[in-house]
């Protein structure tokens, strides 16, 4: 996991002032140099039977802890604990601001794959938009639709694509370095969605454009979120979408 473990060790402490694990979402605040951040991730689950154990052994005190502590379970084999954790590393990292764009991810797939094999890795809204944009489009998904790859063949397909969109829930559920591992030494790769950390770090990784949510109406999200609200709901009550770009020169 040295991706995850390179941020954690990039990241400022800060005091736990809320968290929220809701049906899609999980929203982890903090105060760090006397100021609230909030950080999103999706929500995993795995399959839950009333005679096992906890999944958050610490429901109820999580407030309580470090925000570093709180991001140490990003490393979690626990798929909700390691949601958590990629939640309050979003809360913590420092906001680049500066280095923020407003392009859509969508038309950044769209102008980069033009002409090429475009792969992405999880299923988008928007993918049924881009199927009539490109020329070459494969979806890798771990619940494929009709048309659909299952995730399972990424080692088959990954390493001839020129365009790589992947999930940021792959950092939650610990596949990315995988993946970025597959991926052809030419190829432009976005990490996209709300999980996604928008942290230059990931640059040295083989990543060339962050796509990800920054929070800017605190007390919205989280009530949303804590009421079952998907990502579109999410969104109106107060998310900002932005693009981070490496420092390629290709990149305009």
């Amino acid at each position: 996991m040295q991706i995850l473990s390179d941020i954690l060790g990039s990241l400022p402490d800060g005091e736990v002032r809320d968290v929220r694990i809701g049906l899609h979402w999980t929203v982890v605040v903090v105060e760090t140099g006397g100021v609230l951040r909030c950080g999103l991730s999706s929500t995993l689950f795995t399959p839950h039977g009333h005679d096992q154990g906890p999944d958050i052994p610490a429901a109820g005190l999580l407030e309580y802890g470090s925000g570093l502590e709180l991001a140490e379970l990003a490393l979690s084999q626990h798929p909700t604990q390691a949601s958590v954790g990629v939640a309050a590393i979003n809360a913590l990292l420092p906001r680049l601001a500066q280095r923020w764009s407003e392009d859509n991810a969508e038309e950044v797939i769209a102008r980069h794959g033009k002409g090429k094999r475009v792969v992405l890795v999880g299923r988008f809204p928007f993918v049924p938009r881009l199927r009539g944009r490109l020329a070459e489009l494969q979806v890798l998904e771990q619940d494929p639709g009709p048309d659909d790859l299952p995730a399972e063949m990424a080692p088959e397909i990954l390493p001839g694509a020129d365009v790589v969109a992947i999930t940021g829930m792959t950092l939650i559920n610990h596949t990315l370095e995988g993946l970025l591992g597959l991926c052809s030494p030419g190829a432009f790769v976005i990490l996209l969605g709300p999980s996604t950390p928008l942290t230059p770090l990931l640059f040295a990784h083989g990543v060339n454009v962050l796509s990800g949510a920054v929070v800017t109406a605190i007390e919205p999200v989280l009530r949303i979120v804590s009421q079952g609200g998907n990502f579109r709901q999410v969104h109106r009550a107060g998310i900002r979408l932005v693009n981070m770009h490496s420092e390629m020169p290709y990149i305009l």
